[in-house]
C-alpha cells in the first residue's frame, strides 16, 4: 500500500509526539517515513488549512467527482462506516499534513490507485482553539 500525496505537508509537534508513539515496526513504518518529511509547527501555529489529527475534511474523488467527507483519527478512534479513518490507513495517512486545494493520492489494499482534492476543512481543533485534543 503506497501513499503519495502531492504539496508539502506540515504536521504540528503535538500530533508528530503523538504518532511518533505508535511506534515501529509494522504497518506504521510507511507513516514514520512520511512524518520525517513534513515541516514541524507549534499547534498554535498551524495554518487554518491543514490537515491535522481530528480534522473533518470534505474530498472530491478526482475519478468520480464523489464527494466525501472523513475525520482524520487515531487507530483506536477509526470507525470507517462513520467516516473516521485511521492515519494508519492509506486514505488517513494521505491525507495528513495536506492543505485545501492538494491532491492526496493512495493505494487500496486492492492495488487500485485513488486519489481526493482536497476541497474544505469542515473542522480542525487548532482553528476551534483546541491545541491539545
Amino acid at each position: 500500500m503506497t501513499t503519495t500525496v502531492a504539496g508539502v505537508r506540515t504536521v504540528t509537534e503535538l500530533d508528530l509526539a503523538r504518532l511518533q508513539r505508535l511506534g515501529s515496526p509494522g504497518p506504521h513504518d510507511e507513516l514514520q517515513d512520511d512524518l520525517a518529511d513534513m515541516d514541524v509547527v507549534p499547534s498554535t501555529d498551524v495554518p487554518g488549512d491543514v490537515v491535522t489529527m481530528h480534522s473533518r475534511v470534505r474530498i472530491v474523488h478526482v475519478e468520480t467527482q464523489r464527494q466525501q467527507e472523513l475525520t482524520l483519527a487515531y487507530p483506536h478512534e477509526a470507525h470507517p462506516a462513520s467516516g473516521l479513518v485511521s492515519v494508519l490507513s492509506p486514505v488517513g495517512a494521505s491525507l495528513l499534513g495536506l492543505r485545501v486545494g492538494n491532491v492526496a493520492r493512495w493505494s487500496t489494499p486492492a492495488g487500485d490507485d485513488r486519489a481526493g482534492e482536497i476541497v474544505a476543512i469542515l473542522f480542525q481543533p487548532e482553528a476551534s482553539g483546541d491545541c491539545a485534543m
